[in-house]
């Protein structure tokens, strides 16, 4: 009745009228007035912590279904207290100090007021039921016989099998007299009987007044239980109210507040966007008023309108993407005057860059370029090398074009180029090549030009400012003048030097003067903007590109910038580089598109490769840029050419294998000529010969280092592969590890699917063979012994082709050789195995009796004739050897469990006899066989040692 309350779950939350749950009593008069409570701010500072409206219906740790009071009260348990957390998660767990929840609010006696208020008066009633005394004299007589044998009954060590207890209790001593027992023994008897049985009544009224005396507490105890039980179910139902309602009010009072705040700040950003909006409107009419402007000559209305533009810009319309171009365009028609300047440059570039390649003279118009030059920089347009910049791109298009084939009437190149032969196209690739090289060095005399004047521009800024520092200093110190002119001459000696980064000498050189000509730049930043509309004319310069100058200092660019633009200049002839590069690389992949580079042999991607790297050795000689892109998208073709590569001949060779009979194959001369030329050193494949009328017979076998290999037709191929991969390397060393980790596949896949054929029996399905012989057993052996005769070959010709960084790669050979010798040892394994199984079955019908040699003896001495004529053409001696002689073993053991189980004794007697004369008919017949004439048998090991 207890533990049904006891070890209830806490129902969940429900609307239901008799769902269990808690419902609160309507009539005030029923219970105590509680004072209404607002609930504890739990977790302030947490705002996303859990939420008792969101997570009402999440499982909580409320839903528990574990009843830990009752497993807490386990009577079994002697130590409950600590047994029970110790056990599962250690002697720390009981230990541990546990902090306070952040999520349960602190409970004080003020929560137990109303609880103790309602319950105190039935503990007043309990207090009174307690003190209410039983019938006196029930307990006088209870207590009197009790009291009797009290401190026997009641000792910690009462035992009956005690005499001394047992005798107090039952004093049967005084019924068991020496003369016997009368009539009067009986009588006493029959008292103690009754004696007896009144101790039992006293102790049966015992336990009842006990149980009487408790019975109140025990039924109080239960009535707690229900009534709590019943007081946690209203709590739930409470618990369930209120959430319900504290949702309610999140949904009535939060929501619908918080949905006006975000409407009116919504209905804010709107109006600040569409003020935002009015003024971008505004700003986007600027450049029609300017236009309009300027047609009538407006032109201080049209600088203010853009000065108040560009503000506007700057603090109001600061970040917006639509206008990050409109203050460079704003700047454009400040810099109106510049305009024919700009185009002039940009036509004098298109028209050197895109004239043909044919033409003599590498710089165009060189008095013009430099004059432009000039001018640009005076009127601080240090922007002309972009122009050139994007001129050159769209013109590097070009001399992929301008070859001798007529691909420009086709609509497409690329088309047109995987149309074409491999020796077509590369030719045409060459000859793009051999154009892009052209088209660099023009762009490269060009930017000499260009980086001329901006020197000479630097010189004259210098020595201007050098006469300024003497006329101002003139007559004050004698040694003042001299300084700055050794350190200006130092400095134009290290500036002038071709290919050097100018702001790095100007930095270290003269640092305060660069610090001076940025405080100046910032000065005159302003001043061009609102002073560019003038005419060139009007300010003075006298600057000539062979002679003497005098500029002013507050148009010329200060010496800063000028190092920044001699920089760009080379960046200029990098980024000349690698769009050069590019475009080869677009040439490359029209061609790979189709995946004809990868079906190029290895003569044909050899001259590609080639023909690349000395493309790419010419530029960097030029432009002094390691360009990557090109040799990127070459060892892409590469990585794509050893995949199929591999994969054509792992194709082949699977195909070989699914066809090989494994029957010994002829070997022809060029086989044997191959292998000859490997022993020389010569890891490489032969040339063809042409046909002749002299014909060399193939021979049986393939004999290396004086031994003879009998082999199957695939691995002849196989060694011929594996020559084409050591070929490839030597062609295209840059592709060393990836054909190394190609080769240990196609090895790994030869030896796995050999064994899948022969040792697995797959030959029988794949090709039809009726059995595996032992010949094939051994002639799959010999070939892997091949193989792996030459891996410490392959091995050290490709370390030969690898870095000592890569060196770790060539682990993968020593794998393949363990994998072989194992596959190897499998083979002998069975080939003893299939000697074994004959031996038992044979050897189980022996009996020694006459006629000797007995039949077993002979079928025995036939077999082994047998597998010696299947091996002896296709192993050598020593292998041979071997394995007769663990043939043999096998044979010995089996003979000795048979002569053990005949009782057969090496003592003399007659059958004795027999088996000696067996054996030595075994002996004879063993060592006649070929290679085997001195191999010790030991027969003497087939008798049990005597003990």
């Amino acid at each position: 009745m207890a533990s049904s309350h006891s070890s209830s779950p806490v129902p969940h939350p429900s609307s239901g009228g008799n769902d269990g749950m808690f419902r609160k009593d309507r009539d005030p008069s029923s219970r105590h007035p509680r004072p209404i409570r607002s609930l504890p701010d739990v977790c302030p500072k947490e705002p996303m912590g859990p939420s008792v409206v969101v997570d009402q219906h999440r499982w909580t740790v409320y839903n528990s279904k574990v009843n830990l009071p009752a497993a807490l009260n386990d009577p079994r348990l002697a130590k409950r207290e600590s047994d029970f957390f110790t056990k599962t998660w250690g002697l720390e767990f009981a230990e541990t100090e546990v902090m306070p929840s952040f999520y349960l609010p602190s409970i004080t006696k003020e929560h137990f007021a109303p609880y103790l208020q309602e319950t105190a008066q039935r503990e007043r009633i309990h207090e009174r039921c307690k003190n209410i005394c039983p019938n006196k004299d029930e307990l006088d007589a209870v207590s009197s016989i009790t009291n009797h044998h009290g401190n026997i009954f009641m000792k910690p060590d009462f035992a009956l099998d005690d005499p001394a207890t047992f005798n107090a209790v039952l004093p049967w001593s005084h019924f068991n007299s020496a003369g016997g027992k009368t009539s009067r023994d009986v009588v006493s008897s029959r008292l103690l009987q009754e004696k007896l049985s009144h101790y039992l009544d006293v102790v049966e009224v015992s336990i009842a007044r006990q149980i009487s005396l408790r019975s109140e507490a025990f039924f109080h105890a239960m009535s707690s239980q229900h009534e709590l039980q019943d007081r946690l179910t209203q709590t739930t139902r409470s618990v369930a109210v209120l959430r319900g309602r504290t949702a309610a009010i999140e949904r009535v009072m939060c929501e619908g507040p918080l949905r006006a705040l975000r409407q009116a700040l919504t209905r804010s950003n709107c109006v600040r966007l569409h003020n935002k909006l009015k003024l971008m409107a505004a700003v986007h009419q600027t450049q029609p008023t300017v236009q309009l402007l300027l047609s009538t000559s407006e032109f201080v209305g049209a600088l203010e309108l853009i000065a108040t533009t560009k503000e506007v810009l700057q603090q109001e319309l600061q970040g917006i993407h639509s206008f990050r171009h409109l203050g460079s365009q704003l700047c454009e028609l400040e810099k109106l005057i510049d305009k024919m300047m700009v185009e002039d440059f940009s036509m004098y570039s298109r028209s050197d860059l895109s004239r043909s390649l044919d033409e003599e003279g590498q710089v165009m118009e060189k008095d013009r370029l430099e004059s432009l030059v000039f001018g640009l920089l005076r009127q601080r347009k240090l922007d002309f090398l972009d122009i050139y910049s994007d001129e050159m791109i769209l013109a590097a298009k070009t001399p992929i074009c301008t070859n001798k084939c007529d691909c420009l009437r086709l609509v497409r190149l690329a088309d047109r180029m995987r149309l074409m032969t491999f020796p077509q196209w590369f030719q045409l690739l060459k000859s793009v090549f051999e154009n892009f090289i052209l088209f660099l060095k023009r762009i490269k005399a060009t930017l000499s030009v260009v980086r001329n004047v901006v020197l000479e521009a630097l010189d004259s800024n210098q020595k201007s400012r050098l006469l300024e520092l003497e006329r101002a200093e003139a007559g004050a110190q004698a040694q003042a003048p001299g300084t700055p002119l050794s350190q200006g001459e130092a400095e134009l000696a290290y500036l002038t030097h071709e290919g050097l980064f100018i702001s790095d000498a100007l930095n270290e050189e003269q640092s305060s003067a660069v610090g001076q000509s940025q405080l100046r730049l910032d000065g005159c930043g302003s001043d061009s903007a609102s002073g560019t509309t003038e005419s060139s004319s009007s300010r003075e310069h006298t600057f000539q590109p062979g002679g003497g100058a005098s500029i002013s200092e507050d148009m010329m660019p200060s010496d800063l910038e000028l190092g920044r633009v001699a920089n760009n200049i080379q960046e200029l002839l990098y980024t000349a580089s690698d769009v050069s590069h590019d475009r080869c690389v677009k040439v490359l992949m029209a061609r790979a598109k189709d995946g004809s580079l990868e079906r190029l042999s290895s003569a044909e991607f050899v001259c590609l490769s080639q023909a690349v790297e000395g493309f790419v050795r010419d530029t960097e000689e030029l432009c002094c840029r390691r360009s990557v892109s090109l040799r990127g998208a070459l060892q892409s073709q590469a990585n794509r050419f050893v995949n199929r590569f591999h994969e054509e001949r792992k194709t082949k060779l699977s195909l070989l294998l699914d066809n090989e009979r494994w029957k010994q194959a002829e070997v022809p001369a060029e086989f044997q000529d191959l292998v000859n030329s490997i022993a020389d050193g010569r890891i490489t494949l032969p040339e063809r010969k042409p046909q002749g009328t002299e014909e060399r017979k193939p021979s049986d076998y393939l004999r290396i280092d004086g031994q003879k290999y009998a082999v199957v037709g695939t691995v002849l191929i196989l060694i011929r592969i594996f020559l084409e991969y050591c070929q490839c390397v030597n062609d295209i060393p840059s592709i060393a590890t990836d054909m190394l980790t190609r080769l240990s596949d196609l090895l790994k896949h030869f030896n796995s699917r050999s064994c899948q054929l022969v040792l697995g029996a797959g030959a029988l399905q794949v090709v039809g063979l009726k059995t595996i012989t032992t010949k094939n057993l051994a002639l799959a052996s010999r070939c892997l012994q091949l193989v792996v005769h030459y891996i410490p070959v392959i091995r050290a010709h490709f370390e030969t082709k690898l870095t000592p960084k890569q060196y770790s790669v060539l682990r993968h050979f020593d794998h393949i050789t363990k994998d072989y010798n194992d596959h190897i040892a499998e083979i002998s394994s069975k080939l003893v195995a299939i000697m074994d199984s004959l031996f038992e079955k044979v050897l189980a019908k022996y009996e020694v009796k006459a006629p000797m040699p007995s039949a077993c003896f002979r079928n025995v001495c036939k077999q082994m004739a047998k597998m010696h004529e299947a091996l002896y053409e296709l192993l050598p001696e020593e292998q041979a050897q071997m394995l007769f002689l663990r043939i043999n073993a096998s044979f010995k053991m089996h003979l000795k469990r048979q002569l053990a189980r005949l009782g057969v004794h090496h003592d003399g007697g007659p059958q004795h006899g027999l088996v000696t004369v067996d054996v030595a008919f075994y002996t004879e017949n063993v060592q006649a066989l070929r290679t085997l004439e001195k191999l010790d048998l030991n027969m003497a090991e087939i008798w049990e040692q005597k003990r």
